[in-house]
């Protein structure tokens, strides 16, 4: 019988974070610490309340592209996670679901602008 080692998955990247498993949300699970360090910084400035470096961090996220379990308008809230060197806001993402804002009950990460998500672990 032949052995194969096994495969290395490889370093995850800032639009593609390591997804472990999905979740009762359907999405891929991802763990907080898989994510880029600036993503770790928005999550304890969401459990902190601010202050928030972009004027648009904690606005209603309207789940257009229906990418996220459907919920009622104002369950999602979008966070900007910042890019080094990038002169906007750029195209991650956290996204909070639930109440209380400062420990609400979903985290999601998008590091393509809603074009893909994975549900965080350990937020």
């Amino acid at each position: 019988m032949r052995r194969t080692p096994p495969r290395s998955p490889g370093p995850p990247t800032a639009h593609a974070p390591s997804p472990t498993r999905q979740n009762k949300s359907g999405l891929p699970a991802c763990q907080l610490s898989s994510l880029p360090a600036e993503a770790a910084t928005t999550v304890n400035l969401i459990h902190r309340g601010g202050p928030f470096p972009y004027s648009r961090d904690g606005i209603v996220f309207g789940n257009f592209e229906r990418r996220l379990p459907n919920q009622q308008r104002g369950y999602y809230h979008e966070y900007t996670v910042p890019t080094p060197g990038a002169k906007t806001r750029g195209t991650r993402r956290v996204i909070t679901g639930g109440e209380p804002p400062t420990n609400p009950p979903e985290f999601y990460y998008t590091g393509d602008h809603y074009e893909t998500f994975c549900q965080i672990g350990g937020a």
